[in-house]
Formats: C-alpha cells, structure tokens, sequence
C-alpha cells in the first residue's frame, strides 16, 4: 500500500543519511517476488538500480552452507563427520562439519597474518598459512565462537568432495544457475558500486581495496545485487528441490549451538545467524507481542555492509546495502524493513486444501488422541506421509516427523528432534501404543491392560 512504501523509503532514508553511506540499497520479498525496493545515494541523479553489485561479505556463508547441506543430502557426507575424516592436515580434525557451519569447533576468529580482507589472497596461497601457532581457541563443540577460517575448510571441503572443482565454480553450476543469480560472483563485474570508508569525524571519503582474498573467500568473497539477492531470499524462504529442499533450509535455520530456548535474542544454525526481533523497536505500528524470529545473516568487507533476514511464518524477507566500511546498521535496517510490512500487511494464509493422494488409510485410523500417562496429545497427518504430533491443551512437548523407508518417523523440531517414533504392533499387526524415544503413548489414559511402562495401579482410576 502506499503508507507501507512510503514508510519503507523513509527507514531506508533515514538510515543512509544517519549512517552517512554513499549509497544505499533496500527491498521486500514477499511470496517469491520483490515486492518493494528503493534506493538513496549521495551523487545527485545517479540513483543506484537493482542490477549494482555491492560486496556482500560474510552473507557468502550461508551459499557455502548450502552447498555442504547438498553434499549431506546426496549421502557424501554426514554433519556429525569429523572434518579430518574428508580433509587431511586440517588444524581441528575432531571437529565436525556441524561445529565448523555453526562456529564451533574453536577455530581462532581470523586467519594468520595482516587483515586478510583488505590483503592479497596471495599472502596465504597454503591452507596451513591460513593459522597461526594457536589456531584452537577453545575445545570444539564448548560454545559458540565465529571463526572466518572455519568457513575456509568448508570451501576446501566442497572441492575436495566435488572432485577438486574449486568451489566457486560449483556454486555458480549447482546453486546460481539454477536459481537464476547471474549477477553474483566471486569478482566485481560491471556495473559495481565502488567501496568507501567515511571519516568518522568529517564528510570525507577514503577508496576502499577490492582484494580476491583467495583461500579465505568461502567466509567473504561474493559480489550480488539487490535482484540476485532478492532471488535468494526467495529461495531461503520457500527452498527449490534443484537446489535444496524446505526441509533441509529449516534444518539450517534452527538454533545448533547454546543458548536455546525461549529467552534467547541471538544465536546461529547451520550457516544462519539467528535474531529475535525487540518488540518494543520497531519499524512502525504496533508492536510485535513476543518480537519475531529472523534467519539470514550480517556482512562486512571493506568499503561494504550487507544484510539479509528472512521470517519464514510471515513469508517475508527483506535485504539492506551500502558502499562503506561502517556507518548504517544495516542489519536493524532490514530488521526493520521486514518488521514494517509484515506489521503493516500481515501475511494472508493460502487458502486451506486436501492433502494430495493417495491417501494412507492405515495412518488415518491412527490419527487422534493419544496419551502420555494422563496427558492427552492428539496425532495429525500431514503431506508425504508425514506426521505430526501435539499436545491437545497447554504446553508440551510436541514435534513434526518424517517417514522413513524401515516404517519408522524421525522428529524434525521441538523436544523429539532426531527421535524415533515407532508403532508398536501386536501379534494380529494391530497397533497397540506408540514408542517416540521410550515415551509410551497409547490410546486412553493410563488404561489396566496398557503398556504402561511401571504398570498401573489394578484398582484403576478412583474417586
């Protein structure tokens, strides 16, 4: 609507003016398509267009993620592989690739030697120059520690697994083709913004260095524009079986390190930074009651800043970049981009339709109450088989599950994640209660002849 946009081209404004970026770009996805994007700059009449590329920084690793989630998913690899038993000489071997995708393994932040995002890529031509003497910070698996050269061995594993291929070539075939990205890549290609860094006492400008920082660039190197990355949102959005499934893009998007929980306001996934937004700040209207969660990720590099967050519940996704060093918080900037619209115009559900056939009778008989001691739950079934369990009242531990070929569910979220759901049968193949990892579910509460483990009482229930 028009308040919307002009709200939107008001935060954009604010923030490249307090931020005093030379330019600065914004837009709104939403279901699969741009639906907003505006531009400010400091040159009169030369207003930035959607086909500029900007740096985007550390946004590149949630591209490198993906490709090793594609690795996952072929079989090539397993998350809780350790990195030594796919690389040789690697500094951390015991870490695994889960701990390198969520920062940690204990990797020292950055690489050996001078800034290696204003340097030559040449300065460390060796994966060993990448480290110093000390290139463990902490034990791998403690806590979270952002690691730039953990994201290197990640881009060193992709090749080694795609038989030497360097990686950036097996972006551009198995990600940015398909996805229609034809404007990211590893260098600048015209037309490019140029980088800059603003004094932080006076309206001046100094030219930022444009390096290939080579080993490194798994952690930096990408070079995208606002239509190339509005793509992406869209797909970290709604996922693309060429590329990646929904499912495995959700498995990415969830918290893997501490802290976990509801009072949480930051953490990271598999290659995704993760922020609650604050329901007090935000970008016009009334506030969010419990704020929102976003997925996506900060990037920086000389003379640049980006951000991209993505709020799958609301379908929306919003993308911020400028041409400095530091100035705009670009990632509030998005942050509130996202938070206007989705407040503004919240999302409108699809209209409601049958599952697609054919559907598993057998399955259907076993949907509805459930019970956990005296607690009920009640079993629903979802698309390919799938299930999901939930508690009929209140809070409870409840989860999605997918089927898998030996009969069995996996839990893809909440309490029973990676959990085993099994229907346990009787001798005439009827089902007698539910296994989900030693939790016995059946169908009354607490019933004499159940297979309630530690029995139930003879007398039964009483008042």
């Amino acid at each position: 609507m028009p308040q919307t946009r002009r709200a939107l081209l008001r935060r954009l404004a604010v923030g490249q003016a307090e931020g005093r970026a030379p330019s600065m770009m914004g837009a709104v996805v939403r279901e699969g398509r741009a639906v907003w994007t505006g531009a400010r700059t400091s040159v009169p009449g030369e207003v930035p267009h959607a086909d500029v590329q900007y740096r985007i920084g550390s946004l590149t690793k949630t591209f490198v993620a993906v490709l090793v989630l594609r690795l996952r998913d072929e079989g090539l690899l397993g998350l809780a592989d350790p990195i030594g038993s796919h690389l040789e000489g690697t500094p951390v071997p015991q870490a695994t690739v889960a701990q390198l995708l969520a920062h940690s393994s204990g990797l020292a932040a950055e690489a050996r030697g001078p800034w290696w995002e204003r340097t030559a890529g040449e300065l460390r031509p060796e994966p060993a120059d990448l480290f110093g003497e000390r290139p463990q910070r902490l034990p791998a698996g403690q806590r979270h520690h952002y690691s730039n050269p953990g994201y290197a061995l990640l881009g060193a594993l992709v090749e080694r697994l795609r038989g030497g291929e360097p990686w950036g070539e097996v972006l551009r075939r198995e990600v940015l083709e398909p996805l229609g990205m034809a404007r990211t890549a590893l260098r600048p290609q015209m037309p490019h913004a140029g980088g800059w860094a603003v004094h932080p006492w006076a309206d001046a400008m100094l030219p930022e260095p444009a390096q290939d920082t080579g080993l490194m660039g798994p952690a930096g190197q990408l070079w995208s524009t606002l239509e190339d990355l509005c793509r992406w949102a869209a797909f970290l959005l709604r996922g693309d079986e060429r590329v990646l499934s929904a499912s495995s893009l959700a498995e990415m998007q969830a918290p893997a390190v501490p802290p976990e929980g509801d009072g949480w306001e930051a953490g990271y996934g598999l290659g995704f930074q993760l922020v609650r937004t604050d329901p007090r700040r935000t970008g016009g209207g009334e506030p969010a009651s419990d704020g929102r969660l976003l997925a996506g990720h900060t990037g920086s590099m000389p003379g640049f800043l980006a951000a991209l967050w993505v709020d799958v519940e609301e379908d929306v996704a919003a993308i911020a970049l400028a041409n400095c060093t530091s100035g705009p918080a670009v990632g509030t900037i998005a942050a509130d981009l996202l938070e206007i619209v989705a407040e503004r115009e919240p999302w409108i559900p699809e209209p409601w339709s049958p599952l697609a056939g054919p559907l598993d009778h057998d399955l259907l008989a076993l949907t509805g109450p459930w019970y956990w001691g005296a607690r009920p739950f009640v079993l629903r079934l979802t698309t390919e088989r799938g299930l999901e369990l939930a508690p009929l009242s209140g809070a409870g531990r409840g989860s999605r599950f997918r089927p898998e070929p030996d009969g069995t569910w996996t839990g893809l979220d909440g309490y029973y994640v990676g959990e085993t759901l099994r229907m346990v049968r009787e001798s005439d193949g009827s089902v007698s209660h539910l296994d989900l990892g030693t939790f016995v579910f059946t169908r009354g509460p607490y019933e004499p002849a159940g297979p309630v483990p530690g029995g139930v009482d003879e007398d039964g229930w009483r008042v």
